[in-house]
């Protein structure tokens, strides 16, 4: 059984900053690419970042410079450091994992930018 657990989301400011982390206990090792997507309410879920276990990144083309996403397998957690904070980045946060057969999301943590 896979669980991935977020957490790290909140209240912040316009400029702020937030670290999002992604456990994954046991398993990290063995999933090849780790990343965060968001979804606001009324649009489709977007990729945010990902990372393969070989160190490639890949990031949504807007968000490059402000968000930075790192896997450390030796304490298996994914993080998503998110600075400059927009209004236009509120959304829920989902850390999805693939492995060789299938993707898997954790439930999610609410990220809310509001002065």
């Amino acid at each position: 059984q896979v669980e991935l657990v977020e957490s790290g989301g909140g209240l912040v400011q316009p400029g702020g900053s937030l670290t999002l982390s992604c456990a994954a206990p046991g398993i990290l090792h063995r999933m090849h690419n780790m990343g965060w997507f968001r979804q606001s309410p009324g649009k489709e879920r977007e990729l945010v970042a990902d990372t393969t276990t070989g160190g490639l990144t890949n990031y949504q083309a807007s968000l490059k410079g402000r968000f930075r996403v790192s896997r450390d397998d030796d304490r298996n957690i994914v993080t998503l450091q998110m600075n400059d904070l927009k209004l236009e980045d509120p959304a829920v946060y989902y850390c999805r994992a693939i492995d060789s057969r299938r993707n898997y999301w954790g439930q999610g943590t609410q990220v809310t930018v509001s002065s």
